[in-house]
């Protein structure tokens, strides 16, 4: 049986691993486009225009999410039990508190944002505030503050940028075709092999953030067990947000990886090849892990 140490471990061992083969991939394709297109300048340039707006979105990434959500933020008199919640899961954590927000919907849901721990966010539906026990509450708390005290957010934008530079060097290899490389004979297998690549490393691009995200759900969870001391108040809230029927009306694809679990229900239903498409793992896994848990 895996205890929370171990299993926080083995995730966080697979998460660099997919980063290490994501870091190769990228240095590969910037290579090779590179090399056949005799044109490192534009490699280069693609390559600092995706960082930089990466970066933009990473260091304003509080701002942008409360604005797509409408999140509201709360005081402590507003609430005053959320908020001696986050307080008291903080100083376990060792984290500052940060900015609590609610969002007026009734599925049970929640996420985390922030550039870093001194700037970070934590919203709750009034779903989840409603339908929540104590104990699962604190589940649900706990999982979101392991997001901000493993850079989870800091992690998302490297890998976004990953993606993005592939990306975008994949566009503009096809755009500006073979003019750099097509006459040279010597060329020519890495030519065809530039095509294939410029066609297909976007889609692996995805898989690996895709994958990257699911390890760091199951790492939240572990973390955010390790922090309350308590597995299945987390799992039986996991339990009751994925019962619960309601739509998120605020949902869309590019904050839907931030919440605890999918705030697409549809997602839940899916096959082993769908699954690599998910942003978060089935949720009948993260219970079990958690319940397979030895404190």
């Amino acid at each position: 049986m895996a205890t929370l140490y171990t299993y926080a471990e083995s995730n966080t061992r697979k998460t660099f691993a997919l980063i290490t083969f994501f870091l190769l991939l990228l240095i590969f394709i910037g290579w090779l486009f590179s090399y056949v297109l005799d044109s490192p300048i534009i490699i280069w340039i693609v390559s600092a225009f995706s960082i930089f707006t990466s970066i933009g979105s990473y260091w304003f990434s509080d701002k942008i999410v409360i604005s797509m959500t409408g999140a509201k933020p709360i005081q402590k008199q507003d609430n005053p039990e959320i908020y001696r919640l986050v307080e008291n899961l903080c100083i376990a954590a060792g984290l500052p508190l940060p900015k609590i927000y609610i969002l007026n919907e009734s599925q049970p849901n929640a996420f985390a944002t922030g550039r870093d721990a001194n700037h970070a966010v934590i919203a709750v539906t009034t779903g989840l505030l409603e339908k929540l026990e104590k104990t699962e509450l604190e589940g649900v708390i706990a999982h979101e503050l392991s997001h901000i005290g493993n850079k989870d957010m800091l992690l998302q934008t490297i890998v976004v940028v990953f993606a993005g530079i592939i990306a975008a060097l994949s566009r503009t290899f096809l755009r500006i075709g073979l003019r750099g490389g097509g006459g040279d004979r010597k060329k020519g297998g890495l030519i065809l092999l530039a095509v294939i690549a410029a066609i297909l490393a976007p889609l692996a691009a995805t898989l690996i953030r895709l994958a990257i995200s699911r390890k760091r759900e199951f790492l939240a969870d572990a973390s955010g067990a390790l922090l309350t001391r308590y597995p299945e108040g987390l799992a039986r809230a996991l339990e009751k947000i994925s019962a619960d029927p309601n739509p998120l009306k605020v949902a869309s694809p590019s904050t839907a990886h931030l919440f605890i679990s999918s705030p697409f229900k549809d997602e839940e239903k899916k096959h082993w090849l769908t699954g690599l498409f998910m942003t978060h793992p089935p949720i009948e896994e993260r219970i079990k892990a958690l319940r397979d848990l030895k404190i």
